[in-house]
């Protein structure tokens, strides 16, 4: 199997055909949830998230078997200007941790009982510096695309993509900023938690980045300003709606990499929820610029795909209570 796509072009065209959530399923779901034996809307945003997932699942009495979560890693040559408290080295080591099971996503995805892959893309090859010349050739955005496509089980039921790669904090402040607008300062933050002269060295260089680059569409930001974990976790996330698989997105990282396809694409999101909003500064105006409202909001800024995985345990409950339930007729209950 292949991805379906060979340029950015087929993939441009590939979002627009994607599918939607199933009008019978998504109609069945809110009427059942109106026979349910409890107070209407007593259950607030998790009957909506069970209606919004039985639609995507095509099943108004779902279940929740097969989570997946996708670690992608990444290194970027844009480190050499100095934007991270760590060298890039820590990557590799990290995705070492991954595959031994010691990171802290690891026990989410256990914890929850989800799958979890890793993949590490090209880690001895960072992409070029940003500041100084495109991140990546169409061929090499491309093929981080298809392996984030090619990532995606088909027969997951929910799908959580998380990333590891020093530098990626400036690497997806630049892609918001390319993508939404706005100035550099406005989405740079501290990542990893620089100091006050790493933070203007980081936004320095996003400024340098937007003056240099003709970005005239978003996937164009992916490839001059991104690095090769955003465009894979983009590529998982556009696999995701092509097999109906709800997606829970992570932190500003994730965000910033679904926002290409969202400016790609009017309603290439409609298949993903917030899973949570994180300490990084500008993740809350990029989720608000995407129209996502976080399901939790607990300080974490770790990246991992964590905060998504952990919001997997409020689906479940929400899918657990709509789908577990019985109707006022069934019980016996008066006041159905």
């Amino acid at each position: 199997m292949q991805a379906p796509f060979t340029t950015l072009s087929e993939f441009r065209d590939i979002l627009g055909k994607a599918p939607q959530a199933d009008a019978a399923a998504t109609s069945a779901a809110h009427d059942r949830n109106g026979q349910l034996t409890k107070p209407p809307g007593a259950l607030g945003r998790l009957e909506d998230l069970a209606i919004w997932y039985a639609g995507w699942r095509g099943n108004p009495k779902p279940q929740i078997d097969a989570p997946q979560v996708i670690i992608f890693a990444g290194n970027h040559g844009v480190c050499a200007q100095g934007v991270s408290a760590f060298p890039s080295e820590v990557t590799a080591q990290m995705v070492a941790n991954f595959e031994h099971g010691g990171a802290a996503i690891n026990q989410l995805s256990k914890a929850f009982g989800a799958s979890m892959q890793v993949h590490a893309l090209s880690l001895d090859i960072p992409t070029a510096d940003f500041t100084q010349s495109p991140a990546m050739t169409e061929a090499e955005v491309v093929t981080a695309l298809q392996i984030g496509w090619m990532a995606v089980d088909p027969a997951s039921d929910l799908l959580v993509t998380g990333e590891m790669g020093i530098g990626n904090t400036t690497s997806a402040a630049a892609v918001a900023a390319a993508v939404l607008g706005g100035a550099a300062a406005d989405w740079t933050g501290r990542g990893t938690g620089v100091d006050d002269a790493g933070l203007a060295r980081k936004t320095e260089v996003v400024v340098k980045a937007l003056a240099l680059h003709n970005m005239e569409t978003p996937l164009d930001a992916l490839r001059c300003v991104g690095g090769r974990e955003l465009a894979a976790m983009a590529g998982a996330i556009a696999a995701a709606r092509h097999h109906r698989i709800p997606v829970i997105l992570d932190g500003f990282i994730c965000c910033a990499a679904a926002a290409v396809l969202a400016k790609t694409c009017d309603g290439a999101l409609d298949h993903a929820v917030a899973g949570h909003q994180s300490a990084e500064g500008a993740h809350a105006d990029l989720l608000r610029a995407l129209g996502k409202t976080p399901l939790l909001n607990l300080g974490l800024r770790l990246g991992e795909g964590s905060g998504a995985a952990l919001a997997i345990g409020v689906l479940k409950g929400a899918i657990a209570c709509h789908s577990g339930m019985v109707t006022f007729a069934e019980a016996g209950v008066s006041g159905g």
